[in-house]
């Protein structure tokens, strides 16, 4: 009997979206799935999705931080979703 290794689904755009309102509170967001402009490109997949993308944001929680420190915290926000096989992120804080 051979054990079976559990799917991982890759991320979505609304996955992404769904933790940033929670974590930042933002008054402005976007996120973009850029993943199949990537194909071919390290970090792609075959689906062409779920890879690659761009988030732009603006939250309170920005107020006072240098712009390191507000991708720090959209990064740290999406930790969870390298494990699913986020590759890249571009941010835009506003």
């Amino acid at each position: 009997m051979s054990a079976q290794q559990p799917t991982t689904a890759l991320p979505t755009s609304a996955a992404l979206e769904a933790t940033l309102r929670a974590a930042l509170q933002p008054t402005s967001l976007e996120v973009i799935d850029e993943s199949a402009a990537h194909a071919g490109h390290s970090g792609a997949n075959a689906e062409g999705f779920g890879t690659h993308f761009r988030v732009r944001i603006a939250s309170p929680r920005f107020e006072g931080q240098s712009r390191v420190a507000r991708h720090r915290l959209v990064y740290d926000s999406l930790q969870i979703f390298i494990a699913q096989g986020l590759h890249a992120i571009a941010i835009e804080t506003l």
